[in-house]
């Protein structure tokens, strides 16, 4: 009869037939060695998109705030990953990181507001 081995680290198994792995920590560690490709997409997307939120933050002190792109540009800012859109009923859209957001204005001027959160269910 054939040994089974462990799929992550080759020890020979023992006990049901099914089974793959040797203990509970070479199970996860191959699971997320197969996730990690999949994962680095969404955790660099996430990590764009946080510091999108932390250059909002900063520059939006009081709540709301006329800026210029060039500023957002030099902190960093990446324009290509929100996390939502508003549409006003006058038909200017904001765009979203989380509750902070901008309205793209005339001559590469943006307005920098945050939204009032309300966590509801």
């Amino acid at each position: 009869m054939k040994k089974r081995k462990c799929l992550e680290c080759g020890y020979e198994l023992n006990g049901r037939c099914d089974k793959k792995f040797c203990s509970d920590q070479c199970r996860n560690t191959y699971n997320n060695r197969q996730k990690q490709d999949s994962n680095r997409y969404v955790r660099n997307i996430s990590h764009v998109i946080r510091k999108n939120r932390r250059i909002l933050e900063s520059l939006t002190p009081g709540g709301k705030t006329r800026i210029h792109k060039n500023r957002l540009l030099e902190e960093g800012f990446n324009f290509t990953f929100i996390t939502n859109m508003y549409t006003t009923s006058a038909g200017k859209t904001y765009y979203f990181c989380y509750e902070y957001g901008y309205l793209p204005l005339e001559g590469d001027y943006f307005a920098l507001v945050r939204k009032d959160v309300n966590m509801e269910d």
